[in-house]
């Protein structure tokens, strides 16, 4: 009766232990997680978008074109956007080529715009704005350092709507365009030439038979200068036969007159 018991025991213990579930290993249960399971439907759902672009594209080669071409331009503005330190770099660059022009010559637009850019600057009171593909420089009402209560107070601040009116530049592409369209002809000062008549203010550009003809000058101009030795030689020798002649003849008309 005992070896019974002890026959039951065991195979009962064979039984459980051929139940019992073999042990995973740290990957595999990592896999099988809520975790992993999510991991391996976002692989798989990438893997399928980009499967279907690849097969887009080659069914639509114009289209993809198109995307790609807005893509890089996109990338290309992003990449050559200016920021802050690029704007100052260029408003000091344009104060330096102002101050070496005299006043009496300067544009007085060029002049302003850039005199009043460089006041805020000074008082701190540019900002600068990044929009993705372009920057904004506009100014504030006060520096962010100052400590009166208008400059701290947000119900005091300007509105949202008032913002387009004080933008003062526009950078894209690698350049300031509101800076760079006042600098034009920023050598040229118009009020010197506000007294005179309405057609000679306006400057048009020369014909194509000016042009031929002022190149035709220039080129003849660097030719050398062709001297007719043999002529000059000739009247010098006429004036001085005349010379003789009247010596001649004089001597001849005093005997007679004596």
């Amino acid at each position: 009766m005992a070896s019974l018991r002890v026959a039951t025991r065991m195979f009962c213990a064979a039984a459980e232990a051929a139940a019992a579930p073999v042990s995973k290993t740290r990957w595999e249960r990592l896999k099988n997680s809520k975790a992993g399971v999510w991991c391996r439907g976002l692989v798989s759902d990438y893997k399928e978008a980009c499967r279907e672009m690849v097969v887009g594209a080659w069914e639509r080669p114009v289209k993809a074109s198109v995307y790609m071409t807005f893509l890089g331009g996109a990338w290309a503005c992003f990449y050559t956007k200016p920021d802050q330190s690029s704007f100052e770099g260029a408003l000091l660059e344009r104060s330096n080529q102002l101050a070496l022009l005299s006043p009496w010559i300067r544009s007085a637009n060029s002049d302003g715009h850039v005199q009043s850019l460089v006041k805020l600057r000074n008082e701190g009171r540019l900002r600068h704005a990044s929009l993705g593909l372009l920057s904004l420089v506009y100014h504030s009402s006060y520096d962010p350092d100052a400590t009166l209560y208008e400059a701290q107070c947000s119900n005091l601040s300007e509105p949202w709507w008032e913002f387009p009116r004080r933008v003062l530049d526009v950078g894209f592409v690698g350049r300031w365009w509101i800076l760079d369209s006042k600098m034009q002809d920023y050598d040229v000062n118009t009020e010197e030439f506000k007294h005179l008549p309405a057609h000679m203010q306006v400057t048009l550009p020369p014909t194509v038979q000016e042009v031929e003809r002022n190149e035709r000058l220039h080129k003849e101009s660097w030719l050398p200068l062709m001297v007719e030795v043999e002529e000059e030689e000739e009247k010098e020798t006429k004036v001085v036969d005349r010379m003789e002649e009247r010596i001649s003849e004089e001597s001849q008309m005093k005997p007679l007159k004596d």
